[in-house]
Formats: structure tokens, sequence, C-alpha cells
């Protein structure tokens, strides 16, 4: 529940126009395959960095983002929901969480960027150093041997509220053969 992270049904099915991830951000209709295009090289390089699996990057993206589509995404660059603390750039909108067995709608501070490429560099900064009250929360993801690990370990350090979270980043993973991407 104290997750850094909280999993938003309500952006995955509430899909808008989605923001170009390029020098000059401007409003344009990204396919899955164009996403996938502008998010796999750098979640190779950072893997070849950090150790993260690309198929555990691009699967959280997906599923947090809607394929870059939802509103945090498009507009704001946050494709992984990473809340906002302190004096980070923030905008405040709607989500949902599971909190005693149901879920409720909450307002959320979430991170702003300027790219989805700062939005990937600051989730993997996160896996890397964890949070300020503990800096190997999430330890086991990058130890994790397997993306079903990873996924698993992801939703165990609370990542999300959502009990079901490592079952659905598994899911997109294979369904869109996403450990084709891993080293």
């Amino acid at each position: 529940m104290c997750g850094s992270f909280v999993f938003s049904i309500r952006q995955l099915s509430d899909p808008i126009t989605p923001a170009e991830d390029s020098a000059v951000e401007t409003p344009s209709k990204v396919t899955k395959q164009e996403f996938l295009d502008k998010i796999v090289p750098h979640a190779q390089e950072l893997q070849q960095g950090y150790g993260v699996l690309p198929s555990i990057i691009i699967g959280q993206a997906i599923l947090e983002s809607n394929w870059g589509t939802s509103q945090l995404a498009a507009e704001y660059y946050n494709l992984f929901g990473v809340k906002a603390y302190g004096d980070q750039k923030a905008i405040t909108l709607d989500t949902k969480e599971f909190v005693n067995e149901q879920w409720i709608t909450i307002k959320g501070n979430f991170r702003v960027y300027q790219s989805w490429d700062e939005s990937l560099d600051d989730h993997t900064q996160l896996l890397v150093n964890g949070v300020s009250w503990n800096p190997q929360k999430y330890e086991k993801v990058l130890t994790a041997n397997s993306y079903k690990d990873a996924a698993l370990a992801l939703q165990e350090a609370g990542y999300a509220t959502d009990p079901g979270y490592a079952a659905k980043i598994e899911s997109v993973i294979e369904s869109y053969q996403l450990t084709k991407y891993d080293h």
C-alpha cells in the first residue's frame, strides 16, 4: 500500500492521443510497434548498464501506460505511474488502488517528465536505488533470473497495490513475446 508506484486501471482503460518522444514533443497517434520502436533500444541500454530485464521494463510500460496512450504517459511522459514526493514536478490525477480487498479511487501525485527516455531512466534508478526508507526495496527485481521472478519481486516489493500485478506483467510479456529483447 505504501509502494512508490500505483497501478492505474483508469489510465489503462482511458486512452488518449500520445505524445512523440523527441526533441520537439508533438502529439500524434502511435501504434504498438511504434511504441516498441521508441522504448526498446533504451530499455536494452538500461539492461546493459543496470541489469534490469528489458522485458520487465517494456512489460511494465505497456501495462502502466496502455502503450503510451494513458493521460499520464501522453501528456506527462510518465510510463510507469511513478509517484511524486517532496518538491518533484507533479500532476495530480485520479488513480485506482486496491485497499482492504476492494478497488478505490484516490487522487495521486505523479512525476512529470520531459520525455519517455527520462521516465525509463528514472524507473530504472528507482529499481536500482530503491527508496529513501528502503534502498534494497527492488533488489530482487535486479537479481531475478527470469521475467517471472522479476514480476513477482515487483509485486512482493509493493510496486503496485493490484494483487494480480505480477500475473498481468507476465501476461503482457508472453502475449507480445517481449523476452526477445532480453540479452
